[in-house]
């Protein structure tokens, strides 16, 4: 009998260890075959919460929020793009890339995790962003990102042009960061289990092995 595991995964779209953190995850479960059954849920977490519309030059955000310089943070996409490319995830952060407002993007995880189809979306917002420097703040990324999983087009309409959702959003936001998540990816397993960071597929293979292990 497969061990079923709780996999909350507490992440942002903005956030490029999350992809990394999501496929080295995925790839592990894959390796663990038959011996895990994992409910994964993907819990929102705001790493710019008072970003403004038009969102922010990366290079100027990362240096003004933890005081890179330009080099600095060249050469740390430089790396995270090697870490997302070893796990198979197209990572195309230039120069001029943006950070955006998350906030409607997970308010439409929100919705589409009780579509069915709230893994597909994760993938697809990630794509959007990372892969295509598309604005995730934007209602038409966003719906186009929904439509290519699936979604219906008008009801993702009107979840976002609507403040449907915004309320259990903010009540996840605040659950999760008054049970000690202050930075992500942050993957709660059985509400009992920790694994931080955007770990390498060998650590989560190892991490739940050991979890199955004392189950």
């Amino acid at each position: 009998m497969p061990r079923r595991l709780r996999i909350d995964f507490v992440s942002d779209i903005s956030c490029p260890w999350c992809i990394i953190g999501l496929r080295g995850l995925e790839i592990a479960l894959e390796r663990m075959g038959d011996a895990v059954e994992a409910d994964i849920h993907f819990q929102p977490f705001e790493l710019n919460p008072a970003m403004a519309p038009e969102g922010e030059n990366i290079v100027e955000h990362i240096g003004r929020k933890y005081g890179a310089t330009p080099e600095q943070s060249a050469a740390n996409r430089a790396n995270i793009r090697e870490r997302a490319a070893s796990v198979g995830f197209t990572m195309a952060m230039a120069d001029d890339a943006r950070i955006y407002n998350s906030f409607d993007a997970h308010r439409l995880l929100h919705w589409a995790e009780g579509e069915g189809k709230q893994a597909a979306l994760k993938h697809a917002l990630f794509e959007s962003y990372f892969t295509h420097g598309q604005d995730i703040s934007s209602h038409d990324v966003l719906i186009a990102a929904a439509a290519r999983t699936g979604l219906p087009e008008d009801e993702a309409r009107e979840v976002l042009s609507s403040d449907r959702y915004a309320d259990e959003v903010r009540e996840a936001e605040r659950l999760w960061q008054g049970k000690g998540i202050q930075s992500v990816p942050a993957i709660v397993i059985d509400n009992r289990y920790l694994i931080s960071g955007g770990q390498p597929p060998e650590a989560f293979e190892q991490a739940l092995r050991q979890i199955v292990a004392e189950a």
